[in-house]
């Protein structure tokens, strides 16, 4: 029995302005949004891939997250990393955007790598093959 990714997650401080970001900077489109108490399962999914694997714009609320965040940020370690088809063009495009990239486009053997800021307290990799 193959056993697939349904859902993957990434800690926010702000769920509204996650979900902003994720749709208006990275095209990302809305897939799930259900209230949870005082927050939202709320999911986004990539474009053209309605049915594809759902990213969870999860609440930093637990004091654990909040602290695996910061650690992540200060030690330049992405959240999690999203595949492009050309990682200097998105660069170029997302920039245009005033989305704040922290390391620019750089070739690492067979891939190019670059990093952002999602504005919600991760940085976020984007990858491409050379």
């Amino acid at each position: 029995m193959p056993i697939r990714i349904y859902v993957t997650s990434v800690f926010v401080d702000d769920q509204a302005k996650a979900l902003a970001f994720y749709t208006d900077k990275l095209g990302f489109l809305p897939k799930t949004d259900v209230p949870v108490g005082e927050h939202r399962w709320l999911t986004v999914v990539g474009p053209g891939e309605p049915d594809g694997v759902e990213l969870l714009l999860e609440p930093d609320v637990h004091p654990a997250a909040q602290a695996y965040k910061r650690a992540l940020v200060e030690d330049g370690i992405p959240a999690t990393s999203f595949a492009v088809d050309d990682v200097v063009a998105t660069v170029r495009e997302l920039e245009a955007k005033g989305v704040r990239i922290t390391q620019p486009a750089t070739p690492m053997g067979p891939v190019v790598v670059a990093m952002l800021d999602d504005t919600c307290g991760n940085l976020i990799q984007l990858t491409s093959q050379v």
